[in-house]
Parts: C-alpha cells; structure tokens; sequence
C-alpha cells in the first residue's frame, strides 16, 4: 500500500467552496468507481478556508500515470473534471492544466 497526499486550492467565493463540498457529498457512482478501479483503496478530502488536501490510499498497481491515461478515455471522468475547474484554481508553480499537486513527507511519527 502506498499513501499519498495532494492539494488544492478552491476559488475565492463562497457560494463556489459550498457548491464544491455539496458535490462531493454525493459524487456521481461512476466517478467513484472510476477512482477505484484505477486501485485507489482509500480517499479522504478535507477543507479549510479554500484549501483542499486529499490523501490516497493505493493498491501496489496504482500508478499516476495509469490513472490519468484512464480519466482520459473516460468521458463521464472528463465531464466532472470539467465541472470541477468551475471551483478549483491551480496553485502557484502548477503547470497549464494541473490541479492536485502532490505533497512531500517531511515528517512521520512511528
């Protein structure tokens, strides 16, 4: 199993941040199956004040790669992702068309 942590940050309105958690209060079933089909095992988001941090849970297999190549073939994927860039904004340093950047481990208590 590996674990990974991504963010994001959301638009500065909050109308946008309350329809944002409101949609994935109910996320479509063939998004969540998509997710875990890509060997996604675990998923958590949380919030604060624009912010978003999500942590993955992964299969051995699960690959970022993997995972995109899949979205991309997957119109109903593309038509959340769509969606989803009404509320989200890229971080700074993110290249044209990213969202989730992937965090660093810095500390880990055992």
């Amino acid at each position: 199993m590996q674990r990974y942590c991504l963010t994001l940050d959301l638009q500065d309105d909050p109308y946008l941040v309350e329809q944002y958690i409101r949609y994935h209060q109910d996320v479509w079933p063939e998004i969540l199956e998509s997710i875990r089909s890509s060997g996604i095992t675990g998923m958590q988001i949380y919030h604060y004040d624009g912010r978003l941090m999500m942590i993955m849970e992964t299969n051995d297999d699960f690959s970022f790669e993997r995972k995109a190549a899949m979205d991309a073939s997957n119109e109903t994927v593309q038509e959340w992702e769509e969606l989803m860039w009404k509320f989200q904004k890229p971080l700074p340093g993110a290249k044209p068309g990213e969202k989730w950047m992937r965090m660093e481990k810095i500390f880990e208590l055992d």
